[in-house]
């Protein structure tokens, strides 16, 4: 099955970066800590191109902390500066002010080589739905500019932000890519909360995440949810899950989709521990 989101704004997005790429010094990609690789838009790469970047880990606090040093060292073995982010942790916002800086400054040094007036460092500031990209802007220049939400796509259109006298941002709305022809990109991105949860059915995002975490994560599947992993059969694990929490329906029934609701909001509150979806191949 292939999935498919694209809705029209979004094409619009992907048109207003490319003309105004040629703006700015490089690019801030915002990326899911526990998604670092399923949440980066092949589409958006390509418009990027050979432009100097940096990527920023977000919600690093919901992704398991030894994935994410293995995914920035990742990063930084392509010569992409990457921080693992916070965006609520003041030391981690000063961290992208520096990094910013630093990576501004040499294509700066270029232009005054060749006489170009003194200006502020420009930074186009891009990232896929709901991964944290207004939140950071508002910490960044210290009160409210732009629009957060915990829905996908808050963000509808361009704008540039100055950040002190330090650098100027051009804020852009979050991009995704036409269709997922990898089904389990989808899942992961659906379980995060990338994706609107009207896209796929919730009962399907949920057994996608009890089978990646009982391979991957299994300690934290029974510590959460005492269920016997022996049992191959996903619906009894539902059972087990559903009467444990309450998820009845009338006559005292288990209530699939609350039970899958569960399940999601669990693994995107970090109540099922620190989770990375993404895993290098290394590992």
């Amino acid at each position: 099955m292939t999935i498919q989101w694209f809705p029209g704004h979004m094409a619009k997005a992907r048109r207003e970066v490319q003309e105004k790429l040629k703006l700015v010094d490089f690019v801030i990609e915002l990326v899911d800590a526990r998604v670092p690789v399923s949440s980066q838009n092949p589409m958006l790469q390509e418009v990027l191109g050979q432009k100097d970047k940096m990527v920023l880990l977000m919600k690093k606090d919901l992704a398991d902390p030894h994935m994410t040093k293995k995914w920035k060292e990742y990063f930084e073995a392509k010569d992409i500066p990457a921080l693992a982010v916070n965006a609520h942790e003041s030391q981690d916002i000063q961290q992208i002010i520096k990094e910013a800086k630093a990576l501004g400054e040499k294509k700066l040094e270029k232009l005054r080589s060749k006489g170009v007036k003194p200006r502020p460092i420009r930074a186009m500031i891009v990232g896929i739905p709901n991964v944290g990209k207004s939140t950071v802007i508002n910490r960044l220049v210290k009160k409210k500019i732009a629009k957060t939400g915990d829905r996908p796509g808050v963000t509808k259109s361009q704008q540039w932000i100055k950040v002190k006298k330090d650098f100027e941002l051009l804020d852009t709305p979050g991009i995704l890519w036409p269709k997922f022809e990898d089904q389990e990109i989808g899942y992961k991105l659906a379980a995060v909360g990338t994706i609107k949860d009207q896209i796929l059915h919730l009962d399907d995002i949920a057994v996608f995440v009890l089978k990646y975490l009982k391979e991957h994560y299994p300690k934290n599947l029974v510590e959460r949810y005492g269920i016997d992993l022996e049992a191959e059969d996903i619906v009894t694990w539902f059972d087990e899950i559903g009467k444990k929490r309450g998820c009845l329906a009338s006559g005292g029934t288990v209530d699939y989709e609350k039970t899958a609701d569960v399940i999601i909001r669990d693994l995107r509150t970090a109540k099922l521990g620190l989770i990375s979806l993404d895993i290098p191949d290394n590992q």
